[in-house]
């Protein structure tokens, strides 16, 4: 019960639920759109009005997904001032520009060319209705950009240093903050995971197609487009994790050592599963590869890795305490992240092989596992998140080893000062009511869609040339 009663675990539980619902359709929507610039580039190309209706279908669903999106994302914003009114106070001077210029520089960028996708393809041409296609799906990618320029600041501080009387950080270097040593890394493994769950909601739509006989052209089309786009972006996800990886090696070893529990200095060992006795401080397991985290981040089995009793020794990560550490919940969330990638594999394949064998298509149990496939990237995404944020605790502006001296905040000194439990608690119910209705709504919406299916598009009489003249 004393949860209920615990300001910290309180605000971080409310913070936590926002982001992790909100986050339902951010995925979708810069997943999303590049499915629905890719149809219409087929229908710039091809003319076919097949093609229009399907980049219509996924207008919807984008548009609808998008509203929602920003609606709950303004949630997370206030919560800045009334939740963690400390952390603001401390971070205020380096994420003002990059929070300001998600919304000058991408969100208006998104929307604008989401207004022309709405009501103009009777209005401008084919070659710019297309490039708005575009224009939309990058918006929301250079979105992501900036507010993952301010989450990876928190993980690894850069181009600032701690004010004179301790109070806040002060930026010195916009870029080297912006480029911090772990923005690029975890840019692209994020937009990377977010283009994996959009292929696979594509995947899942069509398998819907095939299991009620309606719309196959469509269905066949965008299982082509779907698959094609999950093969690709799976292989590079593949590249930017091991590249993640090191990075956190490098900067953040409290977190490498609790993805695989480790409590002592040794060659790091890779499970493929496990649990973390976390009163006894090993790992129970079938077996590991000895010594194969310390190969994946220097490329040496025996490169000796530090471990949390260790590092908890060391000035930089002195706050840390391995025993109150939720080292277990890393470990799943991050062995949970890695099973999920080796089904979304398998899964693939079994599209690919659809693609070859359409009586495969047929089966109504290949049916039911592509229509629910999407569930394995998004549950891969959330536990990702968990292991990102709750691996840096009890930071929430992490000490990295290239950071500025004295550039860290504690969780537990970030938080409002004058925000009680019983507050936080109300606001946490009325958080799940008003999300529920509005997650119901949504499904409601995307089921009419659905049912609907691509419906032919008005398209202008007189279409206009590819060249625009």
């Amino acid at each position: 019960m004393d949860f209920f009663t615990d300001v910290v675990a309180l605000s971080r539980f409310q913070f936590a639920f926002t982001v992790a619902y909100h986050f339902i359709f951010v995925p979708l929507s810069i997943g999303l759109g590049l499915i629905l610039a890719i149809h219409e580039t087929k229908y710039y190309r091809s003319g076919n009005p097949e093609d229009a209706a399907a980049t219509n279908f996924w207008l919807k669903i984008f548009t609808t997904t998008f509203a929602i999106g920003v609606a709950t994302g303004i949630t997370m914003e206030f919560s800045f001032g009334t939740n963690w009114a400390n952390y603001s106070r401390f971070v205020g001077d380096i994420f003002g520009a990059p929070l300001a210029a998600e919304a000058l520089f991408a969100f208006f960028l998104e929307s604008v060319f989401l207004g022309v996708l709405l009501f103009g393809r009777k209005r401008v041409s084919r070659r710019f209705y297309m490039i708005s296609a575009w224009l939309v799906w990058f918006g929301s990618a250079l979105s992501a950009l900036w507010i993952l320029i301010a989450n990876s600041w928190m993980q690894t501080p850069a181009g600032g240093e701690l004010a004179p009387d301790g109070s806040k950080a002060i930026i010195t270097d916009f870029f080297a903050a912006a480029l911090n040593p772990t923005t690029g890394d975890r840019y692209f493994h994020t937009v990377l995971a977010l283009l994996v769950l959009g292929a696979f909601i594509t995947i899942a739509v069509s398998a819907y197609y095939y299991s009620k006989k309606k719309h196959l052209s469509f269905a066949k089309s965008n299982l082509k487009v779907g698959a094609i786009v999950a093969c690709v972006t799976t292989a590079l996800l593949l590249v930017s994790a091991h590249s993640t990886a090191v990075t956190v090696a490098k900067e953040q070893p409290t977190k490498l050592a609790a993805m695989e529990g480790q409590y002592n200095d040794e060659p790091a060992a890779l499970y493929p599963f496990g649990w973390v006795d976390e009163e006894n401080q090993k790992v129970i397991a079938p077996f590991a590869i000895p010594g194969g985290t310390s190969f994946l981040a220097t490329n040496s089995f025996d490169t000796v890795m530090p471990g949390l009793n260790s590092l908890s020794k060391t000035e930089k990560f002195g706050a840390l305490d391995p025993k109150t550490l939720p080292v277990n919940a890393i470990f799943q969330s991050y062995h949970l992240m890695i099973a999920c990638f080796g089904v979304i594999v398998l899964v693939l394949a079994l599209a690919f092989v659809g693609l070859k064998k359409q009586s495969l298509l047929e089966k109504k149990w290949v049916q039911r596992i592509l229509m629910f496939s999407p569930l394995v990237p998004f549950i891969a995404i959330q536990s990702g998140w968990m292991v990102a944020e709750v691996g840096r605790q009890p930071w929430v502006v992490y000490p990295s080893i290239t950071g500025p001296k004295g550039v860290n905040l504690l969780t537990a000194d970030a938080i409002s000062p004058s925000v009680s439990a019983p507050e936080l608690l109300l606001t946490i119910a009325l958080f799940a009511v008003v999300y529920a209705f509005l997650f119901i709504a949504w499904v409601r919406i995307i089921k009419r869609f659905m049912k609907e299916g691509p419906v032919p598009v008005d398209l202008p009489s007189l279409e206009t040339a590819k060249d625009g003249e």
